[in-house]
């Protein structure tokens, strides 16, 4: 079983058709949902958020059968993740692609998790904090992506779950959790 780094690759990786998009539609409908599971679950465990379309991404290419995925391929698993609403575009030319492996709803209840759990209900904590915090490490919120990171608080805020302050720096923005 082929690795990278910790992260387990799945068996139909190493099997050449899966690097060329498929004709059938019914093959195609499952080589495109086997690559969303493989993307989503490499980027969680990588903790990556972006990936580049036209740059080297790990995923994309598999030395040991010499094989790799076109740039169209790549379009197509990564247009499928948009789709669902497990990714968007950071750009209209869709160069850059956001991977959310959690949903904005998903990260927003990791959040109040965290904060549930480490007393910081009627606290105030930097955004800085809650991503790279003592209390995050070897959490899901650690390295956390400030964009999604924001959109979750806003998320919240939204529900009257936490209250945003603008500091003089992004740095030091500031968040109110409500109990």
């Amino acid at each position: 079983m082929q690795r990278l780094g910790d992260f387990k690759l799945p068996n139909f990786f190493h099997y050449p058709p899966y690097f060329t998009l498929q004709p059938v539609r019914e093959t195609r409908e499952k080589q495109v949902q086997l690559w969303k599971e493989l993307i989503l679950d490499y980027c969680r465990s990588q903790k990556i958020f972006i990936i580049g379309l036209e740059e080297e991404f790990a995923l994309f290419s598999n030395k040991e059968i010499e094989r790799s995925l076109s740039h169209e391929a790549r379009d197509v698993f990564l247009s499928a993740l948009v789709s669902e609403g497990r990714a968007e575009w950071m750009d209209k030319n869709h160069r850059k692609c956001l991977i959310l492996w959690y949903r904005l709803q998903d990260w927003a209840d990791h959040i109040l998790k965290f904060v549930k759990e480490n007393g910081f209900e009627d606290s105030v904590m930097t955004v800085e904090d809650i991503r790279s915090g003592i209390e995050s490490r070897g959490t899901e919120l650690e390295g956390i992506d400030r964009g999604v990171l924001t959109r979750a608080l806003k998320l919240l805020e939204q529900k009257g779950k936490a209250a945003i302050f603008k500091g003089s720096s992004t740095d030091d923005e500031g968040v109110k959790f409500s109990a």
